[in-house]
């Protein structure tokens, strides 16, 4: 069925290149950014994958020289013939590296080369790169992997693939209690007990760090002011550095003895610098709320 007019083409990323260049890393990244993506599928029977049903999703097809019917003039032709009559937008990415650091690779994962199996792994890379030399010259994208590590191919791939939003990292900023335990998917952990504990002031006791007093009280302490603004400093200089090593999720979590005062408002204010920063945290207080956390808090030294 062709496509009418007023209809988006499908969008389709062809992933190719040579065994070893990192294809694999690139369809899970693309995964990970909301493609739906097939590895080895036979490109002949891409017809059979475009449709009106549902289009809706970008569609990332890995192939190479194992794919069964591989042959790059024929998948040149075939290509062209969809891309002209307007059913999809098709996008062609050919992943290089050099013999020697493919070579490397080959030897440390200890697999034979599919061209290869009695010769020497740079025969079948030789014969590779040979079989190949049509879809690189195709190719609109090239990323040459030879110097890249696993984090620098999924950088350039979300470089070049990603929407604008999901670029952004996705972070978070807790609060908790020790006495409940650690939250086990931290990323960086920030422990509070030094500030004077609100708990041990009655009319504070009922309160949270949500309360305007219980804040003023923690604000008071002169430990932390100079204490939290280091923290935010830290914070904010790493949550860029982790975007660039490839991280999605970053949690960011305080601690106190019950989780209600001294960790809720460094949380919150903590929150309200990365808003300030362009950053768009959720504020989750684990503990907040708990009543057996009183208990525990009385039965410890403030």
């Amino acid at each position: 069925m062709v496509a009418s007019q007023t209809d988006d083409p499908q969008r389709i990323l062809l992933v190719t290149g040579m065994l070893g260049a990192g294809k694999s890393t690139v369809l899970r990244e693309l995964e990970d950014l909301g493609w739906e993506a097939i590895d080895n599928f036979p490109i002949r029977l891409l017809d059979r994958l475009i449709g009106p049903e549902d289009d809706s999703y970008p569609l990332a097809i890995g192939c190479d020289c194992r794919t069964r019917g591989f042959v790059p003039s024929d998948i040149i032709e075939q290509a062209k013939a969809l891309t002209n009559d307007g059913r999809i937008e098709l996008t062609t990415v050919f992943l290089d590296c050099a013999g020697h650091e493919l070579e490397r690779r080959f030897n440390e994962t200890r697999r034979r080369h599919f061209l290869a199996a009695d010769l020497p792994v740079s025969s079948g890379i030789a014969a590779e790169r040979e079989l190949l030399a049509p879809l690189r010259r195709w190719a609109e994208v090239l990323i040459d992997t030879t110097n890249f590590s696993v984090n620098d191919l999924k950088l350039a791939v979300r470089e070049r693939f990603a929407p604008s939003a999901s670029q952004q990292l996705t972070v978070t900023v807790s609060s908790f209690g020790f006495s409940r335990g650690m939250p086990p998917s931290a990323d960086l952990v920030f422990d509070m007990r030094f500030i004077d504990n609100p708990h041990w002031v009655e009319q504070l006791r009922p309160m949270t760090g949500l309360d305007a007093p219980v804040g003023e009280h923690i604000e008071r302490d002169p430990t932390f002011p100079g204490a939290f603004a280091k923290i935010a400093d830290l914070v904010t200089e790493l949550l860029p550095r982790y975007a660039a090593q490839g991280k999605t999720y970053v949690n960011i979590a305080f601690g106190c003895t019950g989780g209600r005062h001294r960790s809720v408002y460094s949380a919150q204010k903590l929150a309200g610098v990365l808003h300030a920063a362009g950053f768009s945290p959720t504020v989750i207080h684990r503990n907040l709320g708990a009543r057996a956390t009183e208990l525990v808090e009385d039965a410890q030294h403030p």
